[in-house]
Parts: structure tokens; C-alpha cells; sequence
């Protein structure tokens, strides 16, 4: 399988293409990033933009929010170096670490917001988590797909057009580049989001199961009723440069933010996803179906960014991608399967030419605040099985 010859990323990574000289498009990417942006006419730009929408409702802006590292970075930038009123909306997928709940407490009281938390029906969304699995490969559709749809739904029920969300995906993949504009509209949610599923699929796909009014938070509001708002959904880091790691700094420094260890990923980067107890079998999925794991693109930023070089990211990634998580174990409980099951649908979403090996897996590290993570038992009386449209 072949890699990007100035960073480690495959072949089978998505949305991305090579050059003659074997480098990848997100290399490129971050070429026009650092040497072709006027980052502080960007800059000027956001402040034109903000003028326009401030004090005109009952919150200038909103801020979708999860307690990992780039929303609390989101929110403290929009506080305290842009003076907005936001309203903080959170989409709860179920699955967050006890640490992030102490640390959103913390955030919220320091910057003194409010909060709206949603929080989707367990039955729907596991459903969902089982057919977007079975489907794609990827349990996250739920998420992926709320995020960004219900939240959208929010900035129409409360009249507030503005929103600011996170980096450009020009940071790591090639949906979008640096040297446009992005917005996290419905094109880009359909793009790079919902996996290529939207609700109405969704409700076929289950054939009943759920009832369509269940399906609500998932769906992207219409086109006029967002013009209507005259809403801009921008994302942050298309107007200031990008930097996780200075970003991170800020928030541990002026939040007290903590971070924690993640499963398949080096101690370091304990501000890396720390709020899912389910990162760890996501990556793993990915590791099956790409062979790439989150330390192969953890260590593709930093070897981007001249932090490292490509050797040391290759020894990393050799020590830390493609283990068994022990979160595993609870996910296949959540979704009432066996370990067979669930490697025999990863396996089918192979990217080729990367070959899973299952007999070459080495069990992953357990985190030390697994025994606090949900074990709630609710039956599943009409469990569907694991073929698509069967039982199985």
C-alpha cells in the first residue's frame, strides 16, 4: 500500500489524491495554508462578518459544542477574543467520559454561557448505530449527522443566523481547500457528513423500525428556511491559521482544560478526541477498512507542521495503530453482537488494496476510567440481525 512521501498517509485515505512525486493532496493543502493565505486579511474579513450579526437577537452567535479540544477552543475564542453572546448547543451522542462533563462544567462557568443539551432517543440511535455500521462501516451517522443537522434546526428556532464551528476540513482532508472559502452548509453536510445517507434513507432503511418523526434531529432544515435567517455557518479556522497544539495550550492555560489518555493513541496527545469512550473502536474500524489509525493522523499533522519527521511518526504508528481496544468488549454489548459479527462487517468495507489481518491484532491498552463509562442494560426484543435488510 503506498503513502504520501511527505507524511504517512495511504492510498485508501478518502477524498484525497497524489502527485507525481507521490505527495498527497492535504500536504498541498497545508502548503496554501502557510504559504499563500493573508491570514490577517482573513482575520479582517471574520470581524466584518461578526459586525454584522451582533446584538441583533437574543444571542449574537451559536457555538456547537462537545468539551473536546477544538469546540472549548471554539467557544473561548468566540467569548474572549471576539466579546460574543453565544448559545452554546450541545448534541449528546451517548457515549462521553466522565472527564468531559468536570470540564464542561468548568468552561461554562468561567465564560458564563448558555447551554441548550439534546440528547436523541437510545432505542433510535441504536438502530441507527447498527444500520450505519452495517451499511458504511461507521456506527457514527447518529452523531456525524446531528451535530451538524440539529443544530442547524436550533439557529432557526431561536432567530440567530450566525454560527461558528471548527477548523476547515482542509486541515486534514481534501473535501474543501485552503484557497476557498468553506461554509458547513447542506452541501458540505452531504459531501462529507451523513456517509451518503440522509434521514428519508435512514427511515426506508429500517423499514419501520422507527417512526419518522424519531428521525427530526437528523434531517438538514430547508434551504428558505435558513435564507430566510440569512444564515452564515462558517468555520473558524478559515479565517484564523489553524493550530491545535497552540490552541490546546490556550485552553489548558487560560480553562484549566484537562486532558486524558485515548485508546490507540500515544499518552501525549491526551487532548486528542477525549470525549467519546467509543474513539477507540472508531479507529479501529478505521484501521480495518484503511489500515490507517488516529496515530497515523496524529502524527501527519505534526510531521505537516515540522514537528516531527516522517521516521518518528512511523515508529509511533507501528506502536499504536491497529490494536484490539478493550472498549470493544462494551460496544459489541451496546449492539448485541459478536466479535465475528462485527470484523465480518468492518471486513466488507476494505479499501483496497489494504487486507485486514484479524490473526495479526494485538490487544490495545485499557483506560483507567473505563469502569465509570454506561453499562445500563436495555433489552432489544426485535433485534434485525447483521445483514443488511435481514435478519442474519
Amino acid at each position: 500500500m503506498l503513502s504520501c512521501s511527505k507524511c504517512l498517509l495511504p492510498e485508501t485515505a478518502e477524498a484525497t489524491s497524489f502527485d507525481t512525486a507521490g505527495s498527497c493532496s492535504v500536504c498541498a493543502q497545508i502548503e496554501v495554508r502557510d504559504t499563500q493565505i493573508n491570514w490577517e486579511e482573513r482575520h479582517a474579513q471574520m470581524l466584518e462578518l461578526v459586525a454584522q450579526y451582533r446584538d441583533k437577537g437574543l444571542y449574537d452567535c451559536i457555538v456547537p459544542y462537545s468539551g473536546g479540544k477544538d469546540s472549548v477552543f471554539q467557544l473561548w475564542y468566540v467569548v474572549k477574543k471576539l466579546g460574543l453572546k453565544p448559545l452554546v448547543v450541545r448534541f449528546d451522542h451517548w457515549f462521553y467520559r466522565p472527564l468531559i462533563e468536570e470540564n464542561n462544567t468548568s468552561v461554562f462557568k468561567q465564560l458564563g454561557v448558555d447551554v441548550l443539551n439534546f440528547t436523541p432517543n437510545w432505542h433510535v440511535v441504536r438502530e441507527l448505530m447498527l444500520e450505519s455500521l452495517k451499511r458504511r462501516g461507521d456506527f457514527c451517522w447518529h452523531c456525524h449527522t446531528g451535530i451538524y443537522a440539529h443544530t442547524m434546526q436550533i439557529a432557526i428556532r431561536y432567530e440567530t443566523p450566525l454560527l461558528f464551528w471548527g477548523e476547515s476540513l482542509a486541515e486534514y482532508q481534501s473535501f474543501y481547500s485552503y484557497d476557498e472559502m468553506e461554509e458547513v452548509d447542506e452541501k458540505r453536510f452531504n459531501r462529507a457528513m451523513n456517509l451518503g445517507i440522509t434521514a428519508d434513507d435512514m427511515y426506508e432503511f429500517l423499514g419501520g423500525r422507527v417512526a419518522k418523526r424519531d428521525l427530526y434531529p437528523f434531517v438538514y432544515p430547508p434551504r428558505k428556511e435558513l435564507m430566510r435567517i440569512k444564515c452564515r455557518s462558517i468555520c473558524l479556522g478559515s479565517y484564523i491559521k489553524w493550530d491545535t497544539k497552540r490552541h490546546v495550550e490556550i485552553i489548558k492555560r487560560e480553562l484549566g482544560w484537562k486532558g486524558q489518555e485515548v485508546e490507540g493513541i500515544p499518552p501525549e496527545y491526551d487532548y486528542e478526541k477525549v470525549e467519546c469512550f467509543f474513539q477507540g473502536v472508531r479507529d479501529y474500524l478505521k484501521f480495518i477498512k484503511r489500515g490507517m489509525g488516529r496515530t497515523n493522523h496524529l502524527a501527519n499533522i505534526d510531521i505537516r507542521n515540522k514537528r516531527m519527521t516522517r521516521e518518528e511518526g512511523e515508529k509511533l504508528v507501528r506502536q499504536y495503530d491497529g490494536k484490539r481496544p478493550p472498549s470493544l468488549d462494551l460496544f459489541l454489548d451496546y449492539l448485541q453482537l459478536t466479535e465475528e459479527q462485527f470484523l465480518g462487517i468492518a471486513i466488507k468495507h476494505e479499501v483496497s488494496p489494504w487486507q485486514f489481518s484479524p490473526n495479526d491484532v494485538e490487544p490495545g491498552r485499557r483506560m483507567p476510567d473505563m469502569d465509570k463509562w454506561d453499562r445500563t442494560e436495555v433489552p432489544w426484543p426485535n433485534h434485525p440481525g447483521v445483514e443488511i435488510g435481514g435478519k442474519g
